[in-house]
């Protein structure tokens, strides 16, 4: 089965699309607070009320945009990938495969950036004041 590149490049603008949504629900809201801007993040949250929704479940965004990243992985690294065999066709392909491969590192770099942000930083945050409670 050939996926041609159009096909490729939609594929990895889904992939991005997801694992952005990740990073403006959890981890732009915890970045903006963290170096002072916390009445920034309570405007763009006041303003634009569908970022409530998807932080609130965010246990379900971050299952189906991480399903949908491990879908993408497979999808770019499968044996048996191949290009067609004309020349132009198939320097096509190869340009539509790398940029594929970088859409998939970004997506994954800012879906593990928004899931860190997510579930280690309050808890990290906690233990750090802890430690330096007891000094």
């Amino acid at each position: 089965m050939k996926i041609n590149s159009i096909e490729q490049r939609r594929w990895g603008w889904l992939v991005l699309f997801t694992s952005t949504t990740t990073l403006v629900c959890c981890a732009l809201p915890i970045v903006l607070v963290a170096v002072g801007m916390g009445a920034v993040s309570a405007a763009i949250f006041s303003n634009v009320p569908f970022l409530g929704v998807i932080a609130a479940n965010k246990i379900w965004l971050f299952s189906i945009s991480g399903g949908l990243l491990m879908l993408a992985a497979w999808v770019l690294f499968r044996p048996g990938r191949t290009c067609p065999a004309d020349p132009v066709l198939a320097e096509k392909c190869n340009a539509a495969d790398r940029w594929n491969k970088r859409l998939l590192i970004a997506s994954a770099t800012i879906w593990t950036v928004g899931f860190v942000a997510a579930y280690f930083s309050l808890p990290l945050l906690e233990l750090y004041d802890r430690m330096f409670e007891l000094s």
